[in-house]
C-alpha cells in the first residue's frame, strides 16, 4: 500500500541532512474556503451555511475499504452503518447474505482464530509466484503466449523487488547507524534530555556522529525534545525493519490465517467480523474525514452530514490482495453503498481482471468509486498504479471512477503536495491531503499526509451531492465534481520536483485542472 508515514518522511529528511521547520496548518483547513479563509479547502462550512441550510437530505452509505475503522470512536459511532437485518453475536447469517454477524461490515483478511496484520508487497508475491518456474529459464524455449506473458511479469517484478529491497536495506542501515550514534552522544552527557551546549561538547569520531550532533542540535535549537527525536528515529527504524522482514520477505506468507482457498478467485465467503482492526489508524482517519459527526463539539467535522460508513477491512501492513479488493467492492454494492472510498494502491495487480469485473458490477449498480492516486510523485500517464479506471486489455475507461491527487494548504507549495502522484489523463482532480487532522483509534485525533486523505475529502463531497440531490447518478456526480473544481490558474510545483522548483499548470497534472470544492459543486447541482 502506498502510504507515507510521518516517521518515514522524517527519517528520509534526516538522511539527507535537511533542516526544516513545519508551520502549523489552520485547524480543519480542508473544510475552509479559498476566498473567506485564504486556504484552498473545499468550502464545506460555507456550503452548509449558505446553500444547504434549509434543504433536506437522505442518508447515503459510503463504504470505506481500508485497514479497519474503529466503529466505537466518539466522533464516528453515530455515523457507522448498521446492518439492520443482522443480529450481532448470534452466530447466524440472519440476512442470508453469506456473512455471519456482519453488523457494520466485514474483514476479508481475518480468519476464525486470527487476523492478518503484516503482509507482503504485491511485487514480492509476484516474484515468489514465478521465481521457481522462470528464474533460470531461457526465453527462447517458451512455446505459449501465456508463458511469455508470465515471464515478462516475473522479470518486471524481480527487477522492482531487488531494487526496492536493496534501497530499503540501505536506508535501514543508515537509520540504524544514526540511531546508535544519537544514543551514544546522549548517553555521554549523563542526562536523558541534554541541552544544546552539552551536546556540542561531544567530539565526533565518524560521519554518523557528526550527523547525529547536527540532527540533535537542529532539534534542540527549534525547541524540540531529544527523547521525541529518538522515538522518531526509532519509528523509522521499525518501519524499515518490518519492510524487510515482512513486506519484502518472500518466505513470509500469512494467508493461511484467513482459511480461504486463495487460488479460487471466485470464492466470496471467508473472513471475519473484526472490522476495527487490529490496526485501524488509517481507516479510522479516512472515515473521520468523510463523516465525523458535525457540530458535536468533539474532534473534527467531517465533510458529509448524512452518511453511514460501511467498514470493509482488506488492507494489511503491506499490499492488499486483488481477490479481497474484488470481494469488498461486491459486498459494498450488494449491501447498499452508493460511494466506495479506496485509499490504497500498489504497483502490481496479478489478478486485475477479477478486480475489473467487480468494478464493472459497481458501475452497473450506479456506485461511484473514488481512489487515491498514490504518494510516489509519479506520472500515472506513464507508470501504473492499481486499482485504476482502465480495464485490462482495453481502452475503455470507467465512467464512475474518480482518481484523486493531493493538494496542500501551504502557499509556498503552490497548492500541490510534493509526494502526490499526478497525470493529465489518469488523475481527475486534486483535493486537500497535507496536514489533515482526523480521527484515530482510542478516541484520539492526529494529522496525516497522503492522497489517502484527499480521496475521502472527495468522497465526502460526493456524499453531500448524493445525499442532498439523490436523483444524481454516479456518473453525473463525478461530472459535477470535476466541472465545479476550482481552477488554479497560477503555475504550481510539479510533485517530486520541489528541489528543482519546476512549475507547471495544474491542468498539466490532472483532467479537471482544479481542486475539489463542495460549495461550487452544490451550486452547480442546484443549477442542473
Amino acid at each position: 500500500m502506498n502510504k507515507k508515514h510521518a516517521f518515514v518522511i522524517s527519517a528520509l529528511l534526516i538522511q539527507f541532512n535537511v533542516a526544516f521547520s513545519q508551520k502549523k496548518a489552520p485547524e480543519n483547513w480542508f473544510n475552509l474556503d479559498p476566498k473567506t479563509d485564504k486556504v484552498y479547502g473545499v468550502s464545506t462550512n460555507r456550503a452548509y451555511n449558505e446553500l444547504l441550510k434549509d434543504k433536506k437530505s437522505k442518508p447515503v452509505i459510503v463504504a470505506v475499504i481500508d485497514g479497519g475503522t474503529e466503529v466505537a470512536h466518539e466522533d464516528l459511532k453515530n455515523v457507522i452503518w448498521v446492518n439492520g437485518n443482522e443480529i450481532l453475536g448470534n452466530g447466524i447469517d440472519d440476512d442470508k447474505n453469506g456473512y455471519i454477524d456482519d453488523v457494520n461490515g466485514w474483514s476479508f483478511i481475518g480468519g476464525k482464530d486470527s487476523d492478518v496484520v503484516e503482509d507482503n508487497l504485491e511485487l514480492t508475491r509476484v516474484y515468489r509466484m514465478y521465481k521457481n518456474k522462470y528464474d533460470l529459464v531461457d526465453a527462447t524455449t517458451l512455446q505459449s503466449d501465456n508463458e511469455r506473458d508470465e515471464l515478462s511479469k516475473y522479470l518486471k517484478a524481480k527487477k522492482a523487488y531487488l531494487g526496492k529491497k536493496e534501497n530499503e536495506q540501505r536506508i535501514y542501515d543508515f537509520i540504524n547507524e544514526l540511531h546508535e550514534s544519537v544514543l551514544k552522544i546522549v548517553k555521554s552527557t549523563g542526562k536523558e534530555n541534554p541541552n544544546l551546549a552539552e551536546i556540542k561538547i561531544y567530539t565526533a569520531t565518524n560521519k554518523f556522529e557528526t550527523m547525529a550532533i547536527a540532527t540533535l542540535s537542529n532539534t534542540l535549537s527549534k525547541g524540540g525534545s531529544v527523547q521525541n527525536l529518538i522515538a522518531e528515529i526509532k519509528g523509522g527504524l521499525e518501519h524499515y525493519d518490518k519492510s524487510l522482514n515482512y513486506q519484502l520477505n518472500p518466505d513470509f506468507d500469512p494467508r493461511s490465517r484467513v482459511g480461504d482457498n486463495y487460488n479460487d478467485l471466485t470464492e466470496k465467503y471467508y473472513g471475519n467480523t473484526h472490522v476495527s482492526g487490529p490496526k485501524g489508524d488509517h481507516g479510522t482517519h479516512v472515515a473521520g474525514i468523510i463523516a465525523a459527526s458535525r457540530n458535536n463539539d468533539l474532534g473534527i467535522n467531517g465533510v458529509a452530514d448524512n452518511v453511514k460508513i460501511m467498514v470493509l477491512r482488506v488492507v494489511p501492513d503491506g499490499d492488499e490482495r486483488d481477490k479481497d479488493i474484488a470481494n469488498s467492492i461486491r459486498y459494498a454494492v450488494d449491501n447498499g453503498a452508493k460511494i466506495i472510498n479506496m485509499s490504497f494502491g500498489k504497483d502490481f495487480s496479478p489478478f486485475k481482471s477479477t478486480v475489473d469485473d467487480a468494478v464493472k458490477y459497481a458501475v452497473s449498480k450506479d456506485v461511484l468509486l473514488i481512489h487515491a492516486a498514490g504518494n510516489d510523485a509519479k506520472d500515472l500517464d506513464k507508470e501504473e498504479n492499481f486499482p485504476n479506471d482502465r480495464y485490462l486489455n482495453s481502452t475503455e475507461l470507467n465512467s464512475s471512477w474518480i482518481e484523486v491527487g493531493a493538494s496542500s494548504w501551504q502557499k509556498k507549495k503552490a497548492t500541490t503536495a510534493v509526494f502526490s502522484n499526478y497525470g493529465k489523463i489518469n488523475v481527475d482532480v486534486f483535493a486537500p491531503g497535507v496536514d489533515i487532522y482526523s480521527c484515530i483509534p482510542e478516541n484520539k485525533y492526529a494529522s496525516f499526509n497522503g492522497t489517502s486523505m484527499a480521496a475521502p475529502v472527495t468522497a465526502g463531497v460526493a456524499a453531500v451531492l448524493r445525499s442532498y440531490f439523490p436523483e444524481l447518478t454516479a456518473q453525473q456526480t463525478k461530472e459535477i465534481i470535476l466541472e465545479s473544481a476550482i481552477r488554479y490558474k497560477k503555475k504550481v510545483y510539479k510533485p517530486g520536483s520541489d528541489k528543482k522548483k519546476e512549475k507547471v499548470l495544474l491542468s498539466d497534472l490532472c483532467v479537471s485542472g482544479g481542486i475539489v470544492n463542495v460549495y461550487e459543486a452544490v451550486k452547480l447541482a442546484m443549477k442542473k
